[in-house]
């Protein structure tokens, strides 16, 4: 009796530990893994209701299934699994890993975008342009910051993921360096004196943030080592876009 309680205790605390290495991990690589499968036939959830929720599952499951495994060595069984859907179910949304992971990837890379773009809308209508920029900035690194699983999978798996990846990966630069661009375009209405840049201006900032950003997923340790690049990406883009002398300590 004495031995089933503490096999029982055991197993509580794995389970415990578990949901909060996953809660580490971030939502975006929040799995089920453990957990029912979902109710379905005449008691269950409507056809359309279990197809949105298996696919949300998968998106999660395979941010997961890639930072544990890595992209080459992730199979469908891990995502599968963690999503606590059949391979059937899984074959009915994506044609292979490739494509469940491109699908993440692209969700989470939006999410992302519309983080950025709400947290400069909330500022007041007179913020400057450098408040603005900050704000933004710290939208997006506290957004990577809290979802460390799609940030290692974007940054270090996402190069690695074949030519169709490395096009996700162009485009998001290209997303950011037009976020930039407008930025700039609306700032110079208050800084007449900023210099005009190309677009290519912007992509090379947009590009360089990438790198930035890679290091510290891979070298750092702790959500710090992404919010930390705040003060080197304000002075970045101002130093570049707006000619502003070098400011980050």
């Amino acid at each position: 009796m004495a031995t089933h309680k503490y096999f029982h205790v055991l197993l509580r605390c794995l389970y415990v530990r578990s949901v909060s290495v996953l809660r580490q991990e971030g939502d975006l690589a929040r799995t089920h893994e453990g957990e029912p499968g979902l109710p379905r036939g005449r008691t269950g959830l409507p056809a359309e209701t279990v197809k949105a929720a298996q696919r949300e599952r998968l998106l999660r499951a395979v941010i997961a299934a890639v930072a544990r495994h890595g992209i080459h060595d992730v199979t469908v069984a891990d995502i599968v699994r963690g999503a606590r859907v059949s391979k059937g179910a899984f074959y009915e949304h994506f044609t292979g890993k490739e494509d469940c992971f491109l699908a993440a990837t692209r969700a989470g890379g939006q999410m992302m975008a519309d983080r950025v773009v709400a947290a400069t809308k909330r500022l007041p209508a007179g913020a400057s342009a450098e408040q603005v920029l900050r704000t933004g900035i710290a939208a997006f690194l506290g957004f990577l910051a809290a979802e460390p699983a799609f940030t290692r999978a974007f940054y270090i798996d996402m190069p690695a993921a074949g030519p169709r990846a490395v096009d996700r990966i162009e485009a998001a630069q290209h997303n950011f360096a037009r976020l930039d661009q407008a930025w700039h375009a609306h700032a110079r209405r208050s800084h007449p004196d900023w210099p005009a840049v190309p677009y290519e201006a912007c992509l090379a900032v947009a590009c360089a943030t990438t790198e930035l950003v890679r290091g510290a997923a891979r070298h750092g340790k702790g959500k710090k080592a992404i919010t930390g690049l705040e003060d080197t990406l304000v002075s970045l883009h101002l130093a570049v876009l707006a000619g502003q002398p070098w400011t980050a300590a």
